[in-house]
């Protein structure tokens, strides 16, 4: 199976962010998932090890799962690391390491979705990690050996098979 190991970004990439906010996302009045986020995540999660990846640092994992539940995500992932539990940012190539180790996975055997190009997708592929780019805001394309563009994220499926 190509990519047994699925990891995602959180903000933007499966839950719509607020940046304006400043409190755990679990807390907000109003969350919500990014369109597409459940048919995807609901497609893969039975066959392969879907974690989320970020550098959040207002919420810890049981935080970030309560939001999840919010819209109905928390099941789906097997695995959340934050900054909270690795002291770690994505920031750092560190950071992908880190999940790697701890998955027991090599990085051809993982794929790394969000919407940050430098942090979600430069960095992962300079760990070799192949990387997908969820890019909803304008129409430019990137792509490289280790890389890709989407504009949805129901388009994640259109790669995977």
């Amino acid at each position: 199976m190509q990519y047994p190991f699925m990891i995602f970004d959180w903000g933007d990439t499966i839950m719509k962010d607020d940046p304006t906010l400043d409190t755990p996302m679990y807390q907000w009045s109003t969350v919500e998932a990014i369109d597409g986020a459940e048919e995807v995540l609901s497609a893969i999660h039975s066959h392969r090890t879907v974690v989320m990846a970020t550098s959040a640092d207002q919420s810890n994992e049981a935080e970030i799962r309560l939001a999840l539940q919010r819209v109905s995500l928390h099941n789906y992932f097997d695995r959340i690391f934050c900054f909270k539990n690795t002291g770690l940012r994505k920031t750092s190539e560190d950071f992908y390491r880190y999940i790697l180790d701890n998955l027991g996975a090599k990085p051809s055997d993982a794929l790394m979705v969000g919407d940050n190009f430098e942090n979600d997708v430069l960095r992962a592929s300079n760990m070799g990690l192949h990387a997908v780019w969820l890019n909803q805001k304008d129409g430019e394309n990137k792509k490289s050996i280790l890389y890709e563009t989407i504009h949805s994220l129901r388009e994640l499926l259109l790669i995977l098979d």
